[in-house]
């Protein structure tokens, strides 16, 4: 005679958690840091850029100095700091020559300023689906928002996750696009050999203070076309100035601005970066411990692992099917929570769900009104629809409204022991229901 082993009570109902020691926070500076910020202080120069021509327009040198050995360090052709991946973006938009009705498709499914970089010029962003495996949009979901109003294309490689590139520059090259990628989430990250965020005319990464390095805030751009190189360092320092000690012909876009990284970040940035491979690899241990552990869970879907591209787990994504676990997806994050401690800080946070809301519902897109009350840029276009209604993208709001969960716990310091601490909690929580699709017969069928 057998008998079934007891489920333990879950945390949530008053059982003992499977965790209380808290899960140990980053620690982003140290002596390094401490130092090249007290050499600049020293130096009384917190930042060398002029407004005007002259030896001073690119930044002192440790501007220079940061942005030479990003560009050596991964083989890109030029690099040129801004002083937020916000402005990077403007800046990229601005540099390939977005004006004003020029569409330029864009995922729905990642942080507001990848969108709205694009209506800074006037441009429309148009929404394209993303992958269902890999949360990017990829050459498929593109291909069918192509118009001839189409001018570009903004590729995000989200969550860290190199997007499938090789099919998105042939279409692009096909139709005459300039591509853009946002890779803010992804530094250091390859793509069959080659660095992301130059694969395209022009991209960059984010520097402020959660992401893998940081300088508090910052970005920086990169590609390897010197043309376009020249538009971003103009756009980023007072362009308006320049055109004629340069001889520029062509002005679009280059109204400028003060888009200028400081000494002092520039210098924290260069120690920053001699940690960035060190980082990559601790997390991509990390997730391939995980997704192994995370396979032996049926109701979870670990990221998928695209080849030749690389992933920096910025965070960790997986996908919850709430029919094979028998319970929502809010309740199985609330009951997982519980078996953990508490965060005090959201790199803490064991299970969130879903990301962003789809960008195409926010009041922006849903009202069409950007710059000014009449409905720029969408009126440029009498007789042409952008439709954001619901069910745009149905990939992006099922991952959003149901299925995707992330986890920031796939980062330094944290171990493997961590990560299965995460596992049991999860495994804990799945056990204590009785799945819904029992039957054979119901457990197959879609």
């Amino acid at each position: 005679m057998t008998t079934d082993t007891p489920t333990p009570r879950l945390a949530i109902d008053g059982g003992t958690p499977v965790r209380q020691a808290p899960f140990a926070l980053r620690r982003t500076m140290g002596e390094a840091e401490k130092q090249a910020v007290c050499a600049v202080m020293d130096s009384d120069k917190l930042s060398e850029f002029f407004g005007s021509p002259g030896p001073r327009w690119l930044g002192g040198p440790q501007v220079q100095a940061f942005e030479q050995k990003w560009a050596w360090q991964y083989g890109f052709g030029h690099a040129i700091s801004v002083n937020s991946w916000t402005t990077g973006l403007q800046t990229a938009v601005g540099a390939v020559g977005i004006g004003p009705g020029d569409e330029v498709i864009v995922s729905p499914y990642t942080m507001s300023a990848s969108a709205t970089a694009v209506l800074f010029y006037g441009g429309i962003p148009v929404f394209a689906d993303i992958d269902p495996d890999t949360f990017n949009i990829s050459a498929e979901t593109i291909r069918a928002r192509i118009t001839p109003r189409t001018k570009a294309i903004l590729v995000v490689h989200i969550f860290g996750q190199a997007a499938d590139m090789d099919p998105i520059m042939a279409l692009a090259r096909a139709h005459g696009l300039k591509v853009i990628e946002d890779a803010a989430q992804a530094p250091g990250v390859h793509y069959k050999g080659r660095p992301v965020g130059a694969i395209g005319d022009v991209g960059g990464f984010s520097l402020n203070y959660h992401k893998h390095i940081h300088c508090g805030e910052g970005g920086m751009l990169v590609t390897n076309d010197p043309a376009i190189a020249l538009r971003c360092r103009l756009i980023r320092n007072h362009a308006e100035n320049f055109t004629e000690a340069m001889e520029i012909a062509d002005l679009g876009n280059l109204i400028g601005s003060n888009y200028r990284l400081t000494e002092l970040q520039a210098a924290i940035g260069i120690v920053q970066l001699d940690r960035l491979p060190g980082y990559l690899a601790h997390r991509q241990r990390l997730a391939a411990h995980l997704s192994a552990r995370l396979a032996t869970l049926p109701s979870i879907t670990p990221v998928a692992s695209q080849p030749g591209a690389e992933h920096a787990y910025y965070v960790y994504p997986m996908r919850f099917d709430a029919r094979r676990a028998g319970m929502d997806r809010a309740s199985f994050v609330r009951a997982v929570a519980a078996e953990l401690p508490a965060a005090g800080h959201v790199e803490q946070t064991p299970l969130t769900e879903g990301y962003v809301r789809p960008l195409y519902l926010a009041p922006l897109y849903q009202r069409q009104i950007a710059l000014g009350r009449d409905g720029f840029p969408w009126n440029l276009h009498p007789g042409v629809v952008y439709d954001h209604r619901p069910g745009l993208c149905p990939v992006a709001e099922r991952m959003r409204n149901e299925e995707l969960l992330l986890t920031s716990l796939v980062r330094e310091p944290l171990t493997e022991s961590d990560l299965d601490d995460l596992v049991a909690a999860m495994r804990k929580v799945l056990s204590s229901v009785r799945p819904a699709t029992t039957s054979p017969h119901t457990a197959d069928a879609d």
